[in-house]
């Protein structure tokens, strides 16, 4: 995601959406500690199926949310569920429509729908503010649920994920001067046929990820997603922005960002991005990582495991 303030800059609009289209399908509170949580059994209810999403629970320990970004699977954190199983209890999210996941929706909203969702699956378990972690879409999701939702929210991480998508377009973008940009993404989505979508996100994948592994799991989710989901949820991407909902947070919040040298973000053009966005925030901790692309739990994933560790921690 951070690579794109200067792929896009100086491109006029039809060719910045193009861009921002690869990037988004392919991925895209005063608190008690986690650690003073209670420990639980290791599943603490029956899996939770719904139209919009599910879970997996697995672990015990102090409850940690893992949500998965725009046309992404919940594999997507398994080796950090993996990790963190025998000291947490871990909720992975899987979002309905994407990764082969039934969809049932059409083409009507998708980004606040889910955030309701997450709200009523962690009041429905009976979690105590549990830690949220989300790449992408689903760091966004995180800020809207702790923004509407601060008494169901413990502490946020979002993992390379801007409060407002469409300000890759520039500082100076609206979520109506982004709405024309997001019908036409979408469109451009449900027209593409098999062979050429899957094209456009092989070429994606390169900026993505650097891990080869990575970028094959990132096409497959692609073209097993729905379209119509995917598109709804390009459109809401594009158009959500909760800047204006972050002075008001209470919710400590840890924002992840990728910088990549060799064919990624420069350093300089992420820390700018990431911190005009996210200034309004008050006590946001921001992170750069190095060596690594949007996908950063691929590309750094023993770095990415003790920023986890830490964020848990505090």
């Amino acid at each position: 995601m951070s690579k794109l303030p200067h792929a896009c800059r100086g491109v006029r609009p039809p060719a910045r959406l193009a861009v921002l289209i690869g990037v988004v399908i392919a991925c895209c509170v005063a608190n008690e500690p986690a650690r003073a949580q209670s420990r639980t059994p290791a599943v603490a209810a029956a899996p939770f199926v719904s139209d919009r999403l599910s879970v997996e629970v697995v672990g015990q320990g102090p409850d940690v949310i893992l949500v998965p970004g725009l046309a992404s699977s919940r594999e997507v954190w398994r080796a950090t569920a993996d990790r963190l199983k025998a000291t947490h209890r871990v909720h992975l999210v899987q979002l309905a429509g994407f990764a082969g996941e039934p969809w049932a929706q059409g083409d009507g909203a998708f980004v606040q729908p889910e955030v309701q969702e997450l709200a009523r699956y962690i009041r429905q378990a009976g979690l105590d503010r549990p830690a949220v972690i989300g790449h992408s879409m689903g760091g966004l999701s995180g800020l809207l649920l702790a923004q509407q939702r601060p008494d169901l929210v413990g502490r946020l991480m979002t993992v390379d994920s801007l409060p407002f998508y469409s300000a890759l377009f520039g500082p100076t973008a609206t979520a109506e001067s982004a709405r024309p940009f997001a019908d036409q993404a979408a469109a451009m989505i449900l027209g593409a046929d098999a062979a050429t979508f899957r094209t456009q996100q092989e070429a994606t994948a390169e900026t993505l990820s650097r891990t080869p592994a990575e970028r094959a799991r990132i096409v497959a989710w692609s073209m097993a997603s729905d379209r119509h989901a995917v598109a709804s949820a390009m459109k809401d991407v594009m158009t959500t922005d909760a800047r204006p909902g972050l002075a008001a947070m209470t919710t400590p919040v840890t924002a992840l960002y990728a910088s990549d040298a060799d064919g990624g973000a420069p350093a300089a053009g992420a820390d700018a991005i990431w911190g005009r966005e996210y200034a309004a925030l008050p006590g946001a901790t921001l992170i750069r990582v190095d060596g690594s692309r949007h996908f950063i739990m691929a590309d750094q994933p023993e770095r990415f495991a003790e920023l986890v560790d830490a964020f848990l921690a505090d």
